[in-house]
């Protein structure tokens, strides 16, 4: 499993006069099934496609219709990955101007030494739907000492940039202090500039990066630093809000907006809960977090901006690999405002992914796309809608 199960006990908490999710889940692809998809991810082309990452190292390619039958290999790494468990092929991104370049990245784990490699590759100049395996520029390469919490998303800030995730280098509680460590990369968000090379890298460093020109070791790739595991995070396409989901260790799931330059806690705490020794000074809270009765892994997803479920609109959408729940977060600016339970799927999900349109979807390692369809509830004149406010009261305390 991608994401590692932390209580091999749990189980999903049974809800007590819930009797119907306002949202309930439909397939979206039907006749497609992917292997151990981790990713859904558009190229923002015009060309209303989807590509799905396979954790083995495949990524495929299909059009977004629900009467699609099949899909086409896009690119096929698998001789070169590293994969079981939490490792794999993990992260893949367009770049902004893919439509004239052609060129994506991806994140991988490879071994002989293990580590994440940060490469780019180009499309084939006649077949939008192959790319070329030849083409690889690695970017970045991390070394990891375990064989957990790799991190691999990857992401486009609207500045350009390419922000780069990874987890604290795994085994638990972060044995080596990776996260709180500024002079290595791991437990870290990362700001690299793919379009300017610089001092014999494939990479340059943005000119704002937090670090830049330091004296004290630290690296400058890095733009926020203290986490865990992110797993997935997104910009809001509106505000440009950073929305990172951060795997818990044994108590707590954590959802942060990240800011240049914060520290968000780990292993110092977890959440708002105290982890380990060391001050809390300065430490950036989580904007939300949940226990273990509601969840084991937060599975981060996106702000909706779209039509299909307008209700939904300027909702951080998000969901739990172990529980299969899935809630929007309300964000007044200030702080979130109200936690709603949409769907209590029963899935495994993985991912989340969006289309061109900005509509909202997700996958589950057993190999299907799913999508949020909302359900018509007869109201009666004494009825009340099924959103409880979670006040966040300690998100900026």
């Amino acid at each position: 499993m991608i994401l590692t199960a932390l209580l091999l006990s749990w189980k999903t908490p049974y809800l007590s006069g819930q009797t119907q999710s306002p949202y309930s889940v439909d397939l979206t692809f039907p006749s497609l099934i992917f292997n151990q998809p981790v990713g859904i991810v558009t190229p923002l082309d015009g060309t209303n496609r989807l590509f799905i990452i396979e954790q083995a190292g495949i990524i495929r390619v299909f059009e977004n219709s629900p009467t699609v039958a099949s899909s086409t290999i896009f690119l096929n790494i698998s001789n070169q990955v590293l994969f079981g468990g939490e490792q794999g092929l993990l992260g893949l991104v367009f770049h902004p101007t893919y439509a004239l370049n052609g060129y994506f990245y991806v994140d991988y784990v490879a071994d002989n030494p293990l580590r994440n490699v940060i490469a780019r590759y180009s499309v084939a100049p006649n077949n939008p739907n192959q790319a070329l395996e030849n083409s690889e520029l690695v970017l970045l390469e991390v070394n990891q000492p375990f064989s957990n919490h790799k991190g691999g998303q990857l992401a486009f800030g609207g500045d350009g940039y390419l922000y780069i995730g990874l987890g604290d280098g795994g085994s638990g509680g972060d044995p080596f202090g990776n996260a709180q460590n500024r002079s290595t990369l791991l437990g870290k968000i990362l700001r690299i500039n793919v379009d300017s090379p610089s001092q014999g890298r494939n990479y340059g460093i943005p000119q704002d990066n937090p670090y830049l020109g330091n004296v004290l070791g630290y690296r400058e790739e890095i733009y926020a630093y203290g986490f865990r595991n992110s797993w997935r995070f997104s910009f809001d396409s509106l505000t440009g809000r950073l929305w990172v989901a951060d795997v818990g260790q044994n108590q707590m799931e954590e959802i942060d907006l990240v800011e240049k330059g914060k520290n968000y806690g780990w292993n110092i705490m977890e959440g708002t809960l105290t982890y380990s020794s060391g001050s809390q000074v300065g430490l950036a809270l989580p904007v939300w977090e949940y226990s273990h009765a509601e969840g084991i892994a937060v599975i981060g997803g996106y702000v909706y901006h779209s039509s299909s479920l307008a209700v939904l609109n300027s909702k951080y959408i998000y969901g739990d690999y172990g529980s299969g729940k899935i809630w929007s977060l309300q964000y007044d600016g200030v702080s979130v405002t109200v936690n709603t339970l949409l769907a209590d799927t029963g899935i495994n999900i993985s991912s989340f992914g969006v289309d061109e349109e900005n509509e909202l979807y997700f996958c589950s390692l057993s190999g299907k796309i799913y999508f949020l369809r909302a359900n018509v509830i007869a109201a009666s004149p004494f009825s009340k809608p099924d959103t409880t406010p979670c006040v966040n009261s300690y998100a900026h305390a």
